[in-house]
């Protein structure tokens, strides 16, 4: 809880800050594309106008040890590009001096639409989000004024904050601003799904089956086009909640056990499953719908006697599931390091 108290304090004193007045820097602009069946992204870019150097220092952040406390872990530490920017094939992801906290590290792909972060929403703005696993004491155990002072100490990035937003003295809102930049830049819109949903691909026979049964099995939950309609559910994983989720925020027994609802777009990539990565393969997580939803007083009504599927079943929405996967995501050069 006193990790909790003293992130919102963090995003408190953040969010009440006085607005800095940043000029736009005149450079080649840099825009996120949002195919036409996406709905209108949460965040707009209104107070952090997109720039191509600024996604490129963004980038920069994203991928540097210095934001940890012993220059270890990064971000895509636990975010890989190879695994559609999840976890590494890891339950819990490893943080400074070999750490574990007790969730898995989720993809972050999309994160534009998103209307709040992390598995129990402890975090409402995307400029924020990025506190959360620099100062958690098992990520990254930083905090945001040692992360101001090195920056500051670091000639090439004082430089690239006042080319790119017109800064002497690196701060705080600039450094989350830039992250934001790149972050909201990971956006995963070309699967076979996306191309059949453009008209420029169809979907086998077997692969249109495996739609139909998702769309009447699991998209009350995992809606389209981006695969999370972005609440929190008990998903009937234990009857007694040692992490309390969403009732961890709220403080609300009615929210306990509850976690958000995932994407599935990239799935097939971005094992283990669940809050707690308790699941290695998708076939694990579709027999606990079928055969091993666990009662209790917070469980989604819709659970209430599991999600009945048939091995037939089960194969073909698998085979749907994989036309989700983005390959040029995972080949996109400007979203790698470098």
């Amino acid at each position: 809880m006193k990790y909790y108290l003293i992130l919102f304090i963090s995003i408190l004193l953040f969010s009440c800050k006085k607005e800095e007045k940043i000029e736009p820097v005149k450079i080649e602009k840099w825009e996120m594309e949002k195919p036409s069946y996406f709905p209108n992204p949460v965040y707009n870019f209104v107070n952090n106008e997109q720039t191509k150097g600024r996604f490129d220092l963004g980038r920069k952040l994203f991928y540097d040890p210095l934001l940890s406390i012993d220059g270890t872990v990064s971000c895509a530490t636990c975010h890989s590009q190879g695994h559609a920017f999840a976890g590494h094939n890891v339950k819990i992801s490893p943080g400074v001096n070999g750490l574990l906290g007790t969730r898995n590290s989720p993809s972050i792909t999309n994160l534009a639409w998103y209307p709040s972060f992390m598995w129990d929403g402890g975090v409402n703005h995307i400029e924020v989000f990025s506190v959360a696993p620099i100062t958690n004491p098992v990520e990254m155990n930083e905090t945001m004024i040692n992360v101001v002072a090195k920056i500051n100490a670091n000639s090439t990035y004082k430089e690239l904050f006042k080319t790119n937003y017109g800064i002497e003295n690196v701060t705080d809102q600039a450094i989350l601003r830039a992250l934001t930049q790149y972050m909201a830049m990971i956006v995963s819109a070309d699967s076979k799904y996306d191309k059949y949903r453009k008209g420029t691909e169809t979907l086998s026979a077997e692969e249109s089956e495996g739609l139909l049964l998702f769309q009447t099995k699991c998209a009350s939950c995992h809606q389209e086009p981006l695969f999370t309609n972005f609440s929190y559910k008990n998903n009937g994983l234990d009857t007694a909640f040692i992490d309390k989720g969403r009732g961890k925020i709220t403080q609300n027994p009615n929210d306990d056990g509850k976690f958000r609802v995932p994407s599935l777009r990239n799935v097939m990539l971005t094992y283990p499953y669940m809050h707690d990565g308790r699941f290695h393969s998708i076939e694990d997580v579709l027999e606990h719908y079928n055969s091993g939803i666990k009662q209790s007083y917070t469980l989604n009504a819709e659970l209430s006697n599991g999600i009945p599927l048939t091995e037939n079943e089960k194969a073909k929405i698998i085979t749907f599931l994989n036309t989700l996967t983005d390959y040029s995501l995972l080949n996109n050069y400007e979203l790698g390091e470098h």
